[in-house]
């Protein structure tokens, strides 16, 4: 019976043991883990000094993508009034061409008399000799 009961003092001494050992926790780290952790720990302060980076990049492209896009607008409204400006002139142009027309044949038909007048007007207008002193 001693022994049963020197099996269960051990085996309780051992549960206790363990079980003080499980809530208090393991302060031993080994040193390959503490290199790897401190490996990760640097990537990690790397890889979020490069994300920084990339956002700072990416918020200034998307500045100048803003900037280019307003630039596009403003030639683009730009591009429609000189389009709307130019077909107004091409109609303009050709109602003109229109009435030089209309009065081509108008003039070819029947000659005006506003023409022959002006003519002889400048014929019969004396010619003046500028005399000068020196």
């Amino acid at each position: 019976m001693t022994r049963a009961v020197m099996m269960r003092n051990l085996v309780a001494v051992a549960a206790i043991t363990i079980f003080s050992v499980g809530l208090s926790g393991c302060d031993y780290w080994p040193p390959a883990l503490q290199t790897q952790i401190e490996q990760l720990r640097s990537e990690l302060q790397s890889a979020t000094m490069e994300k920084t980076q990339l956002q700072n990049q990416l918020a200034s492209i998307s500045k100048v993508k803003d900037d280019l896009q307003a630039q596009v607008d403003d030639l683009s409204r730009s591009n429609r009034d000189k389009s709307t400006m130019m077909n107004s002139l091409q109609n303009s142009l050709k109602a003109s061409q229109e009435r030089l027309a209309k009065s081509a044949k108008a003039g070819a038909v029947k000659p005006s008399a506003k023409v022959t007048q002006k003519a002889s007007a400048k014929k019969k207008a004396p010619a003046k000799k500028a005399t000068g002193t020196r």
